[in-house]
């Protein structure tokens, strides 16, 4: 099986379009730039699987339900042309809790004993385990990944399906990866975390890293 993995194209919030609105993380929608992107790297896809020849009729599409990770689908599959689209919970983002669509530099002043224990976990644990405020770490987004790895499973043992376009968010993408391929929390600690619209392609049991780069 084939599997690339996409994280989602610019969107308001990167750009910290959303820190006046405050929107709920899921209804943050792609910036002008983030739909540009999305277009340029699904024609770029697109070209790529017909330079591999890949056959796209036996193939399906898994997409977070946030908006942004929807309408970076919907511009890709312009070019792919792919009609099997299905979307799964657990491919969201990282849940941010307190600091959803705070800056940083005010974590420590919005809630300060919150965000000292967030520091004194993060430097004493390290990135992988240390939980957000009422959110998640990056360990809990792991687990919903491993649950998604197992509909993967399901697809091409139950229906045969052999190559599969993922479209997700950042820690949801590296903790696929780490799954995946069993990769210790410290290669998530090392693990960058992919630009808008960057694709990784798995290869059967092969991690080809980014493609499009």
């Amino acid at each position: 099986m084939r599997i690339f993995l996409v994280r989602h194209g610019e969107s308001v919030a990167n750009i910290g379009g959303n820190y006046e609105h405050r929107l709920p993380d899921h209804l943050v929608q792609l910036s002008p730039k983030g739909i540009e992107q999305a277009r340029n790297a699904g024609l770029w896809l697109a070209n790529y699987c017909y330079s591999k020849e890949i056959d796209l009729n036996n193939s399906r599409i898994w997409r977070s339900p946030f908006i942004r990770t929807r309408q970076t689908c919907d511009e890709f599959n312009k070019f792919l042309n792919i009609t099997d689209i299905r979307e799964e919970v657990s491919l969201i983002e990282q849940q941010f809790g307190l600091f959803d669509a705070i800056p940083k530099k005010q974590w420590a002043e919005l809630y300060p004993a919150e965000y000292e224990e967030y520091v004194r976990q993060r430097e004493n644990g390290g990135k992988f385990f240390t939980k957000l405020p009422l959110g998640e770490s990056p360990f809990d987004v792991s687990i919903r990944a491993y649950q998604f790895l197992d509909i993967v499973r399901r697809d091409y043992a139950e229906d045969g399906v052999e190559t599969l376009f993922v479209f997700t968010h950042g820690t949801t993408l590296r903790t696929i990866l780490l799954r995946y391929f069993r990769y210790s929390p410290e290669w998530y600690h090392d693990e960058r975390n992919p630009k808008n619209c960057w694709i990784r392609e798995i290869n059967d049991h092969t991690d080809c890293g980014y493609i499009n780069v």
